[in-house]
C-alpha cells in the first residue's frame, strides 16, 4: 500500500480505530460460549446429541453462508452500515439466546448471533482498509490479536460465570460487548453524514459482475485455496486433536486440552508478525509455505512419532495458522479497490468456511472407515500440501482487477 501517504496512526481515525478493536472482539463471542455451559443449559433445556451436533456445526456453515451475503449488505448499507448491522444482529442474538425458553428459540436465536458474526468477518479486512488504507498490515495484526482474545475470554468465563449467577446471563452477557462497539460506528457515520461524503455508499460495494466472476482469478482462487486450508486444519483439530492424542500419544483428557490451548497461545504471535511480513516481504510465497510446512511437520510428527516430542508437534500445527492472518492482509492488497476488497473477501471467507464445515466431518468419517487415525492425517497432510500451489501462484504481486480485466 505505498501509494498512500502514511498518517499517524490516531490522525482523525480514533472512532474507527476504537471501532475495529471493539469489532474484532465481538466475532467469536457466539462461537465460544456455549460450548463450556451445554451442561448447564440442558438442564433447563432438553437438548438432544443430535441438537448438541446441530449447534456445533452451525458457526461454519453460518460463516460460509454469511460470505456470499455480507457483499449484498455492503451494498446496500455500505461498510460501516453494514458493521452496524452486524452488530446489532449479534446484539439480538446474544439476547434471544439468553432468554430462550427452548431448543428451537436457542437455536433460532444462534442464527441470528452468528449471521452477525460471519457479515462483520467479511466486512472487518475492506472496513481496514478504507479508514487505514496506510497501515494495512498493522491493522490487520492488531484485529487478529484481538479476534483470538475475543474467543479465549468467553470460554474462560462462560462456566463460572454460569455456576455463579446463570447460563442466561453468562450468555446474554455478551450483548452488552456487541452494543458498545456500536458506539463509534454510530459517531463515524453521523459524521459521514454531516460532511456529506458522497463516495459512502457507492466506492465501497462490489458490483456484482465482480463478485460472479471472481471464480476466473487466479488471485482469488489462489486466496481462497490457503484461506480453506488454514479453515480446514483449525476445525479439524478443534473437534478431534485431543482424541488423536488421547488414541495415539497416551494424553489424559486434560493433558489432550492444554496441548489443544497450546495451538491457540501459538497462533498469537504468529498472528501478530504474519501481517506485517506480508507488507515488507517482495515474495509472500515464502510465508505461505512457512505456514505449509508448520502443518506438514506437525501432521508428520503425529503420523510418524506421535510419543516423542508431542508438544512439538502440536505447537508446529498451531503455528500453521499464520496462513489465516496472511489471507486477510492478502485480501486487501491484492485488490485495487473497496468493492474488489469486499467482493473477494466474502468470496474467499464463504467458500472457506464452507469447506471447513466438512473438515471436522471427513476426518470422523476417514477415522469410522479405518479405526484408526493414520487415513485421516493422511487427508490432513494431503489438505495442507494443495495450499503450496497457491505459495507459488501468489508469489508474483498480481490484483483481482487486472485479471477479471483482461
Amino acid at each position: 500500500m505505498s501509494e498512500h501517504r502514511r498518517l499517524p496512526l490516531w490522525a482523525g481515525r480514533t472512532a474507527a480505530l476504537l471501532g475495529i478493536g471493539l469489532v474484532a472482539f465481538t466475532l467469536r463471542q457466539a462461537v465460544a460460549t456455549v460450548s463450556p455451559i451445554l451442561g448447564d443449559i440442558r438442564v433447563d433445556i432438553p437438548i438432544s446429541n443430535i441438537g448438541v451436533g446441530l449447534l456445533g456445526t452451525l458457526p461454519p456453515i453460518l460463516l460460509a453462508a454469511s460470505g456470499f451475503v455480507a457483499p449484498r449488505v455492503a451494498r446496500g448499507f455500505g461498510l460501516d452500515g453494514g458493521i452496524v448491522l452486524a452488530l446489532l444482529l449479534m446484539t439480538l442474538g446474544h439476547l434471544v439466546r439468553a432468554f430462550a425458553p427452548g431448543f428451537a428459540v436457542l437455536l433460532a436465536g444462534s442464527v441470528v448471533a452468528l449471521a452477525g458474526t460471519g457479515i462483520g468477518n467479511v466486512l472487518l479486512p475492506p472496513i481496514v482498509r478504507r479508514h487505514f488504507p496506510d497501515r494495512v498490515a498493522l491493522l490487520t495484526a492488531v484485529y487478529v490479536c484481538v479476534v483470538g482474545v475475543g474467543t479465549a475470554v468467553p470460554a474462560a468465563v462462560a462456566a463460572p460465570v454460569s455456576a455463579q449467577i446463570g447460563w442466561r446471563f453468562s450468555l446474554g452477557i455478551w450483548s452488552v460487548t456487541s452494543m458498545v462497539a456500536l458506539v463509534p460506528w454510530l459517531v463515524i457515520i453521523a459524521r459521514e453524514r454531516r460532511q456529506r461524503l458522497s463516495d459512502a455508499g457507492t466506492v465501497e460495494s462490489p458490483p456484482t459482475a465482480l463478485v460472479s466472476r471472481l471464480w476466473r482469478s487466479r488471485v482469488a482462487l489462489s486466496i481462497t485455496v490457503v484461506f480453506s486450508t488454514s479453515t480446514i486444519c483449525t476445525y479439524a483439530a478443534f473437534a478431534w486433536l485431543p482424541e488423536i492424542l488421547g488414541d495415539i500419544a497416551g494424553s489424559t483428557p486434560t493433558e489432550a486440552g492444554v496441548l489443544l490451548a497450546a495451538t491457540g497461545i501459538i497462533s498469537v504471535p504468529g498472528a501478530f508478525v504474519a501481517p506485517l511480513l506480508v507488507a515488507r516481504l517482495r515474495n509472500v510465497g515464502w510465508l505461505i509455505a512457512a505456514g505449509v510446512v508448520s502443518f506438514l511437520s506437525g501432521y508428520l510428527g503425529l503420523l510418524l512419532a506421535p510419543t516423542t516430542l508431542t508438544l512439538l508437534w502440536v505447537l508446529l500445527i498451531g503455528s500453521g495458522s499464520i496462513l489465516f492472518p496472511v489471507c486477510l492482509v492478502l485480501i486487501n492488497v491484492r485488490t485495487r479497490s473497496h468493492g474488489g476488497t469486499v467482493a473477494l473477501s466474502g468470496f474467499a471467507q464463504g467458500v472457506a468456511y464452507a469447506l471447513g464445515a466438512l473438515g471436522p466431518l471427513l476426518v470422523g468419517l476417514l477415522h469410522d472407515l479405518s479405526g484408526g487415525w493414520t487415513l485421516p492425517l493422511l487427508f490432513l497432510l494431503a489438505v495442507t500440501l494443495v495450499a503450496t500451489i497457491p505459495a507459488i501462484t501468489l508469489a508474483r504481486p498480481a490484483f483481482v482487477e487486472d485479471e477479471l480485466a483482461r
